[in-house]
């Protein structure tokens, strides 16, 4: 009878071993199909990051083909023809080598400003300040830029699409805005990043959605997004135009 017992106790002890190795492997299936799940959902988000980068990518190419148009014809093609009168009006030697070596470094700080492999070297306040130096070198607009907090070196991409879209209100700023002064602030906060860029130009209403779109700055909007990042644009009539972009580390 006791023998009996004992292995109806083994019994059931090997079935309700058996029984939970099922749930293990049934609850391993279940995550491991979870797993692939996030995996595959992972995936598709990074490839539409990568889609939407790529996009973005080929909207800041063309914009940056109209810049560098309006640079070479407005800025060095100008310099280049300084360089040619002075030839024939018989200038001084010096004055014309001072001409052109001012047109070849203007045309190589463009180069480096434009190219995507220069500015995955570059930290971001360098690249901004580049810009910013050259804006006054060449009295475009009285401009500034200042850095606070300790700086932090965030994905290069990233980066990369600040600055696009700094550039982009640059350009506004220089081109419609009218205004005489810019100043840049980019802090690095403890867990944020904040740009802020504003001018003191003609402003615009910044309820009409017709003009945002008009001027780019719908894209600068979508080009934040697409980073994760929040963009703020405050601007009226006669009161300039800032730009505020905040980024969670």
């Amino acid at each position: 009878m006791w023998e009996k017992g004992q292995a109806t106790a083994i019994l059931v002890a090997v079935f309700t071993l058996v029984f939970l190795c099922l749930i293990l492997v049934v609850l391993f299936v279940i995550f491991q199909k979870r797993k692939n799940t996030l995996v595959l959902k992972q995936k598709e988000i990074e490839k539409h990051f990568e889609q939407e980068i790529a996009k973005t990518q080929i909207e800041i190419r063309e914009e940056t083909f109209r810049n560098i148009s309006w640079e070479l014809h407005d800025n060095i093609g100008q310099l280049l023809t300084l360089a040619k009168i002075q030839l024939q009006n018989a200038a001084d030697i010096e004055d014309v080598k001072a001409t052109l070596n001012k047109g070849l470094t203007e045309l190589r700080s463009l180069s480096r400003l434009i190219n995507p492999e220069a500015l995955k070297s570059m930290k971001l306040t360098e690249a901004i300040t580049q810009e910013i130096e050259r804006f006054n070198r060449l009295n475009f607009i009285e401009a500034s830029i200042q850095v606070k907090g300790e700086e932090k070196r965030i994905d290069e991409k990233t980066e990369i699409v600040f600055f696009r879209i700094m550039q982009e209100f640059f350009s506004n700023t220089i081109k419609h805005a009218k205004a005489s002064h810019l100043d840049v602030i980019v802090d690095y906060k403890h867990d944020e990043l904040v740009i802020v860029a504003k001018d003191n130009g003609q402003g615009f209403d910044a309820e009409n959605k017709n003009k945002i779109v008009g001027i780019g700055l719908e894209n600068i909007k979508n080009r934040a997004e697409l980073v994760n990042a929040e963009v703020s644009i405050f601007s009226k009539p006669d009161q300039g135009t800032q730009l505020t972009i905040t980024y969670k580390y």
